[in-house]
């Protein structure tokens, strides 16, 4: 459990991947479609990012924190934050 919230059985925190600190193991809750890029979402779907999954940030770019390496199931990713800023994840 990565997620600090000493009520975290009374109350869920949204959280999303572009927010979460390295190492954290949590679940894909969703993954939010965006207006302005209607595909992503299908596409981040299409490679596993699906609700139920456990999900890693391995690390972050040194100059700006972008690209995250992600582990999702046994496959690792670069993400930009704009797209882990569209996966909502919980514990």
């Amino acid at each position: 459990m990565c997620i600090d919230n000493p009520h975290s059985h009374k109350t869920r925190v949204s959280m999303y991947l572009d927010q979460i600190p390295n190492g954290c193991l949590l679940r894909v809750k969703q993954v939010h479609h965006q207006q302005e890029c209607p595909d992503l979402a299908k596409q981040l779907e299409e490679i596993g990012f699906i609700p139920g999954e456990f999900v890693q940030v391995m690390r972050r770019s040194l100059i700006g924190g972008d690209p995250l390496v992600v582990r999702i199931g046994l496959s690792t990713f670069a993400l930009r934050k704009k797209e882990a800023a569209i996966i909502e994840v919980e514990e």
